[in-house]
């Protein structure tokens, strides 16, 4: 099929598309949902999911169309922001195509399922995948190369870290989100102090939950902020 429109006079147009670059953390690793094509360009090669904008359709609800048919969960449910628009001549062999990638952030996502141009669908390990540059179909190395780029500052001064956990959790485990996202270990007492002391980055249920070992955990929920007061700096603690 070919993929260029064509205006009335015969000037060629660009085609829109969204592509997802949707994370989340499963078996304790940062993963990226990947697609392998099964068609042309790139037939049988990993990508990003994602699809043409339709006629009808803004941006953000052609992302958010893409993102439940991939996943079969509700972009309610999930963190969801534009990240950028990508469209360097060549990067797709059909014809001059412009992406607008979007960034999702959610917890535990499920097993995802093939869409209707992919033969599967299945989380890769984001680490091994910029480990291997040029391993995935079109430009998408480079638009997940800017997602986790993106996340990775947002921890700083935001609270969109609480994205990749479930309702209630552990500040053990809102550590260990941090700790996959930026790649290094962090001091357990340092955090636990930094986030009980930002403004309304999450607060205590009153609940705990026991422990294999020693006593139980405390159970926290998200806050109602959505910048870290003070913010968290990755130069700031390490260890």
């Amino acid at each position: 099929m070919d993929d260029r429109l064509v205006g009335a006079v015969g000037v060629e147009l660009s085609l829109v598309t969204v592509d997802l670059a949707i994370f989340t953390i499963r078996g304790g690793e940062l993963v990226v949902l990947l697609v392998e094509r099964g068609t042309e360009p790139f037939a049988g090669k990993a990508a990003l999911p994602g699809g043409r904008v339709r006629a009808h359709e803004t941006l953000d609800a052609g992302a958010r169309r893409e993102l439940q048919e991939e996943t079969s969960v509700s972009p309610d449910r999930l963190h969801l922001e534009q990240l950028g628009a990508y469209g360097a001549p060549g990067r797709d062999p059909r014809g001059r195509v412009i992406t607008v990638a979007y960034l999702a952030l959610g917890p535990d996502l499920p097993v995802p399922r093939g869409g209707t141009d992919a033969v599967h669908a299945y989380w890769g390990r984001v680490e091994g995948l910029l480990e291997n540059p040029g391993n995935l179909a079109f430009d998408h190395d480079h638009i997940v190369a800017d997602a986790l780029e993106r996340v990775r500052g947002e921890f700083e001064y935001t609270t969109v870290a609480t994205a990749f956990c479930p309702e209630v959790f552990t500040l053990t485990e809102l550590r260990r989100v941090y700790e996959r996202v930026w790649g290094r270990s962090l001091d357990p007492s340092n955090f636990r102090r930094k986030a009980t002391k930002a403004d309304g980055f999450v607060e205590a249920t009153g609940q705990q939950r026991p422990q294999a070992a020693g006593r139980p955990a405390a159970l926290y929920r998200r806050g109602p902020a959505r910048l870290l007061s003070p913010p968290f700096l990755r130069t700031a603690d390490r260890q």
